[in-house]
């Protein structure tokens, strides 16, 4: 039955609540950054994902992320095969800017590549990186990053991360969960020597079974081999073609 106009259906403001704890997984490594993200927001989507590294030697690790832009800036990072180990919400960087109180920042990744280059990572939307305020902050923020904390620093713009390449990002990352370096060979080599226009010309042409050869042809994609438009959903009817 629908409420009469005049009823307030409103929930009205919130009492704040304290961040969501992720309770122990059997078998998963936990959450370990400096702070928990994981609270009430009316403008974010809080992730949280396991990953397996190098670092954590193969076992699966609790990350939280602010939002999908950094869920995605993460993704990206453990797609990387230079990949070694992945930091989110690193403890605070205490700079000036314009207060007695130095302000505090804490940088969303932290991404160390199988060399030892450490890289931290500022991700902002590019509303926020548009003003000249947050610009000199993060010149600021960055002047005040000591060099022992990572060998360069980045900023990243988060709209980049479009709904459709989050997607693509997460379905690709799943696809390379069970590794499959038969399919793989097989399918780079039907890409590399068949003529065809949309994946599924390419699916057709594999001597594998067509989920598997789609898995394939996603991991190839994430490598680089393949290559696809990000910013559209990548399924069979996508226009592919080779590196």
């Amino acid at each position: 039955m629908p409420y009469p106009l005049e009823w307030d259906t409103s929930t009205g403001k919130q009492k704040k609540l304290p961040a969501l704890k992720v309770n122990p997984i059997h078998g998963v490594l936990p959450y370990d950054g400096y702070r928990n993200p994981l609270t009430r927001s009316s403008s974010a989507s809080r992730v949280s994902m396991t990953f397996a590294t190098p670092a954590t030697k193969g076992q699966r690790k609790v990350y939280h992320f602010d939002g999908q832009r950094e869920m995605a800036v993460g993704i990206e990072a453990i797609l990387t095969p230079e990949l070694y180990g992945l930091e989110v919400q690193l403890p605070p960087i205490f700079y000036p800017y314009g207060k007695k109180k130095p302000n505090e920042h804490s940088f969303d990744l932290r991404i160390t590549f199988s060399d030892g280059f450490r890289r931290a990572v500022f991700v902002r939307n590019g509303t926020s990186l548009a003003r000249q305020k947050t610009q000199d902050e993060i010149t600021a923020i960055f002047a005040a990053t000591p060099a022992s904390f990572a060998d360069d620093i980045i900023v990243v713009n988060g709209d980049h991360y479009t709904r459709a390449y989050r997607d693509n990002l997460l379905r690709i990352y799943k696809s390379t969960l069970a590794a499959d370096e038969d399919a793989d060979r097989h399918v780079l080599d039907r890409a590399l020597t068949c003529h065809y226009w949309l994946m599924r010309e390419l699916l057709v042409q594999c001597d594998v079974a067509w989920g598997r050869a789609l898995n394939s042809v996603l991991r190839l994609v994430g490598q680089g081999a393949i290559k696809a438009n990000w910013n559209t959903v990548i399924s069979e009817y996508s226009r592919i073609w080779v590196a």
